[in-house]
């Protein structure tokens, strides 16, 4: 006798042999996090700063959303692709996401419950010091640029940091998605 699933359908449910595959659910942090980083060149050139850093965004959300997912050094190898194509002094965002990874852990452990304003405050803390900072490496590298100039970058990578979040939400549910497994 086959199990129905009750809402008439004459299909048998299928709920036995059912598994996430492991390519897609190691594969697509490190994947969204790689398409971030690409995705401010594919909208528009600017002369300023004015798109966020997706790839830092989806970076920060993946380690909130999945703490201990990601490794504590993957902020080494997805920041190296990061300053490949974000235009910031080469090593700027291998130091700033690996050190972002060790303040994230950091208080995590200090702080072991989740409440929604601990993590906004901590994701906007950081974006906030990863963007000054990335000012500070770019003038160091020879830019000329001053304060003003982040200010819009600053408040639309802020503002945007929950559509983020909710962006990586998706991207979990379809890693996590069972599939088939042999038939």
């Amino acid at each position: 006798m086959a199990l129905r699933s009750g809402h008439g359908h004459s299909q048998p449910r299928r709920s036995i042999n059912r598994a996430p595959s492991p390519l897609l659910a190691h594969s697509v942090p490190w994947l969204t996090i790689m398409l971030g980083s690409l995705a401010p060149s594919w909208l528009m050139i600017a002369s300023a700063p004015v798109m966020p850093p997706l790839g830092y965004l989806v970076f920060l959300a993946w380690h909130q959303l999945r703490p201990g997912l990601m490794p504590i050094w993957a902020g080494l190898p997805l920041g190296l692709f990061d300053d490949l194509f974000s235009g910031q002094p080469f090593g700027c965002a291998v130091l700033l996401w690996s050190l972002s990874s060790i303040v994230i852990d950091i208080v995590e452990t200090r702080i072991p419950w989740r409440h929604f304003l601990i993590e906004w405050l901590v994701a906007n803390g950081l974006i906030v010091t990863y963007i000054l900072l990335c000012l500070v490496f770019a003038n160091f590298g020879g830019a000329d640029a001053p304060l003003r100039v982040i200010v819009p970058q600053i408040v639309i990578s802020v503002l945007s940091y929950p559509l983020v979040g909710r962006f990586v939400a998706l991207a979990d549910r379809f890693r996590l998605k069972p599939l088939l497994v042999g038939r």
